[in-house]
């Protein structure tokens, strides 16, 4: 990967399964450009969001949703989830890798599974390479 460009990474998130802060910004300020984009709930992802997120440039996408059963809206997880497999078989369909789109369960409060999601991340688009759509 080109050292002198940093990989974009958009996070989609719940209010209720990842708390953003300044710390978390910090720790990967030096390794990507990261975007946050709050949601209401996970449910409000939809898939021209997805795509836009890739169309603006992002390398990776990852959205943050409660773990099962623990929807305060009872299925908005459920939802995100088939959008996000949804908008994945369209990636690979027009060759951009619907690897670079992925669903993650997160429990509020969990900074070291969300650093760990932008570390896995980041390790597959060392692989991967950059967007072709950049």
């Amino acid at each position: 990967m080109n050292e002198t460009v940093k990989p974009k990474i958009t996070v989609m998130y719940c209010i209720n399964s990842f708390v953003e802060q300044a710390a978390f910004h910090a720790a990967f300020k030096n390794d990507a450009d990261i975007a946050f984009v709050k949601l209401a709930c996970s449910s409000m992802v939809k898939d021209v969001y997805l795509l836009r997120a890739f169309e603006a440039g992002s390398d990776a996408v990852a959205v943050f949703v409660c773990p099962e059963g623990h929807c305060r809206y009872v299925e908005g997880n459920l939802r995100a989830g088939k959008r996000i497999a949804w908008v994945q078989a369209l990636l690979d369909e027009i060759g951009l890798g619907g690897n670079r789109l992925a669903l993650h369960h997160m429990s509020a409060g969990d900074d070291a599974g969300a650093e760990k999601v932008i570390k896995d991340t980041l390790a597959a688009l060392e692989d991967s390479g950059l967007s072709p759509a950049r």
